[in-house]
């Protein structure tokens, strides 16, 4: 999740739409959050480590 947001913001930023850009963005915070979480010990998603 953390890659594809990368990838989106990347896209949205050479491409200039900013729906891409927005997707992109929110993708790679929900993603690091998720990594957080998973880091800390805490299960996610019923998984104890979330890649």
């Amino acid at each position: 999740m953390i890659i594809l947001g990368l990838i989106l913001l990347i896209i949205g930023f050479v491409t200039g739409i900013a729906i891409v850009w927005t997707i992109g963005m929110i993708l790679l915070v929900v993603g690091l959050f998720l990594w957080l979480l998973g880091a800390m010990g805490h299960a996610v998603g019923g998984r104890r480590h979330y890649y």
